[in-house]
């Protein structure tokens, strides 16, 4: 099962990152992408090992953004790519054969040539366009989710991201999409965990195509 609610971890240091991890965990967050940049991978290494020991004390499931090395080296529960880059079946081949493989897109094309590589979900990205997501691709909005979530027609769970909050939680999954990674409103108040857990009924997760082990 893909849970329907993901917390993108924030953070100004390392341990910032970790420390809202562990406080997203203790709210009830079913699962975190660890999502730094900018850092050696023996920093990364280091900390996705501290991570992945926080996360399994809370049987909480762990991504990796972008590093599948690392990812597989800490026994995450996968890995998350940001931007067209590695190949995700060749990836794939690399894992462990329980771990799965995300992806965030930002447009039709983009969200096809992933599920063609069978990947186990995508971020559909930006619902909104924020000062703190770095990304120059153009807002999507209720009417962009809709649209492409119908072009696809797939079992591939599908997530809304990008300028999220809770007020927009219930016009977003009449999109279609199956849940939403949030990253900003739940780093600015862990609380909101619940109200979106509330919201999407995270805490019995629908049956999705994927299974995590």
């Amino acid at each position: 099962m893909i849970p329907k609610l993901h917390y993108i971890s924030q953070g100004n240091s390392l341990k910032e990152h970790h420390d809202n991890i562990q406080k997203a965990c203790a709210t009830g967050i079913e699962l975190v992408l660890l999502d730094v940049h900018n850092y050696s991978d023996k920093k990364l290494l280091k900390l996705a090992t501290q991570v992945r020991e926080t996360t399994a004390h809370y049987q909480t499931r762990l991504i990796i953004a972008n590093n599948y090395k690392i990812a597989k080296d800490v026994k995450a529960d996968g890995v998350h790519f940001n931007a067209l880059g590695d190949c995700p079946s060749q990836v794939r081949k690399e894992l462990h054969p329980w771990q799965i493989i995300g992806a965030t897109a930002h447009n039709l094309d983009t969200c096809e040539s992933y599920i063609a590589k069978e990947v186990d979900y995508i971020y559909l990205s930006p619902f909104e366009v924020t000062n703190s997501e770095g990304s120059t691709a153009k807002a999507l909005g209720i009417n962009g989710f809709t649209a492409i979530v119908e072009a696809l027609n797939t079992k591939t769970p599908i997530l809304g991201h990008g300028g999220i909050n809770t007020e927009a939680v219930k016009d977003i999954l009449e999109t279609g999409v199956s849940g939403m990674a949030v990253s900003d409103e739940i780093s600015a108040d862990f609380n909101s965990i619940k109200i979106y857990n509330q919201l999407l009924n995270a805490s019995s997760t629908v049956e999705q195509r994927y299974t995590f082990k």
